[in-house]
């Protein structure tokens, strides 16, 4: 008997997906706007798990320079078939001319990408014309491979009414074999937004469809159906949804739970992976949509999540995992080595396009774009997600001389709609700002002497920031209304860390997150 904490990964990471080789686990999250993307973990007890690499990780794999927040990489699904780790997702495209549209020269659609070594490096994409919808997921059997995906159905009648497909795929190609037929529309009457398919062996024989309906917010909920042929029919499990939080109520910490994907231990236990939110006093924590990882047991033919709870747990005491290892209380990083942590992202452009680690020795330096970060575009922001509800990140921040305006500091990004900052000019002049929907609301203002290092940080202690520089708090305000999912952003919770605004450059000495 073991014990671990949910959420298994910190900071936003939602829709999970697993699969297992040996006895190693790995698994896949969405990354939206964020590059490198698609983040590979790496696990040998499903409870402690280590990042090894990115499946989108150098320029010319994606365009995303024009992707807003909440658009860019939606759920992949991971899978390894005759030694090869293959990872299918979805790039919802960019904006054109105030319209939501491919690039010129950019694609979007499915895609997979494939690696014969997890942590990298992995193929070009290879795209999926005419398919349509979100949430691909891949399942092989033999020497044939399937496809399924959702989208809307046909002659809709409601609004969010989807439809789960399938179609055969060329092993080698990847080319569509025959058409895509509609297998499922959902478990319970008049469903909205069947998605996140996925279709797994049954322990017996046949075959297990895991999706999600109801919407990745309160209504979210995990539906399964049997089958015997992995063509169908499909039979819904007579007691679906057979994981959800919908019916709990608005004081539950954990909610908003769906998007599960399954995993076979070498001991023959069966795991789950599922998305849900932490939330304070009603309302989602910064992190928004993070990992959990869910027991399931066969009762017959049918899986039960959670047995014995039937909801997931912060805590969780069970079979077949060994103890937890904590998580780090402070991580530092003096950007004394050869490459950046795997944990720094930049938005829409990966972050060896602006930050640079040969320029001083012990610094990362940033070189400033004008784009600003309430905008959408490449901004010079090297951000890490915000790991818990209580946590701090701290920088030294210094001005590389020059004619240029330019400002640098923290920033607290939810998206371009969402985001605060804590930042210094050439001037020395220190502010906070709260960027909401394109308005810049000051939040104070303090000053420090114009060209020297200064130390910076943003605390975060559930959705109340406060701001310090040169060890004076000179700012706090309130972000639940500004910096949460459903207000500014769709899917994507907050990432913090060093950022540049204007013409120049900026040298960041450290960076350390505190976590309480």
């Amino acid at each position: 008997m073991g014990s671990y904490r949910n959420p298994i990964l910190p900071g936003c990471h939602p829709d999970p997906s697993i699969c297992r080789v040996g006895d190693e686990y790995y698994l896949v999250t969405s990354t939206f706007e964020y590059l490198p993307g698609l983040p590979i973990h790496r696990s040998t007890n499903l409870v402690d798990w280590e990042p090894i690499g990115h499946a989108i990780h150098r320029e010319g794999q994606l365009d995303l320079s024009r992707v807003p927040s909440s658009k860019g990489l939606y759920a992949p699904t991971i899978r390894h078939h005759n030694g090869r780790f293959h990872v299918i997702c979805t790039l919802v495209p960019g904006v054109v001319d105030g319209v939501y549209r491919d690039l010129p020269g950019a694609r979007s659609g499915h895609f997979v990408v494939t690696a014969s070594d997890p942590a990298g490096p992995w193929s070009d994409p290879v795209w999926f014309d005419g398919l349509p919808g979100i949430d691909p997921s891949l399942t092989f059997d033999g020497d044939r491979v399937w496809m399924c995906a959702t989208a809307p159905a046909e002659g809709d009648a409601w609004t969010g009414r989807n439809a789960i497909w399938l179609v055969e795929l060329d092993p080698e190609t990847f080319a569509p074999i025959g058409e895509r037929t509609p297998i499922w529309t959902g478990a319970l009457a008049d469903a909205e937004w069947s998605e996140a398919p996925h279709i797994v062996r049954h322990p017996d024989g046949g075959w297990v469809l895991v999706t999600a309906e109801g919407g990745t917010a309160r209504d979210h909920s995990v539906a399964v159906a049997y089958a015997d042929e992995i063509t169908g029919p499909y039979r819904g499990d007579p007691g679906n949804p057979r994981l959800t939080h919908r019916h709990l109520g608005e004081d539950v910490a954990i909610q908003n739970v769906g998007h599960a994907d399954l995993v076979e231990a070498p001991d023959g236990r069966t795991w789950a992976v599922a998305l849900a939110t932490q939330t304070i006093d009603g309302t989602d924590a910064l992190m928004s949509r993070q990992t959990m990882l869910v027991p399931v047991a066969w009762e017959g033919s049918r899986a039960v999540f959670a047995p014995g709870a039937g909801r997931i747990e912060e805590h969780v005491e069970a079979e077949g995992v060994p103890e937890q290892h904590p998580w780090p209380s402070v991580i530092r990083d003096d950007f004394d080595g050869d490459a950046l942590d795997l944990a720094w992202n930049g938005v829409r452009a990966l972050p060896e396009t602006f930050a640079d680690l040969t320029a001083k020795r012990g610094s990362v330096r940033l070189a400033a774009t004008p784009t600003e970060p309430s905008e959408v575009g490449v901004t010079a922001f090297l951000g890490r997600r915000v790991p818990t509800s209580r946590c701090s990140i701290s920088a030294s921040v210094a001005l590389v001389p020059g004619d240029g305006a330019l400002r640098a500091g923290l920033l607290l990004r939810t998206s371009e709609r969402g985001c605060l900052e804590v930042s210094v000019d050439r001037a020395g002049r220190v502010r906070g700002v709260l960027w909401a929907d394109g308005d810049a609301h000051e939040l104070g203002e303090t000053a420090v002497p114009p060209g020297a290092p200064v130390a910076l940080t943003i605390g975060v202690d559930g959705h109340r920031v406060d701001l310090t520089a040169a060890g004076f708090a000179f700012a706090s305000t309130d972000v639940a209304g500004v910096l949460t999912t459903g207000r500014t952003s769709w899917f994507v919770g907050s990432w913090f860390g060093p950022f540049a605004v204007g013409d120049g450059f900026a040298d960041v000495e450290f960076a350390e997150v505190r976590t309480a």
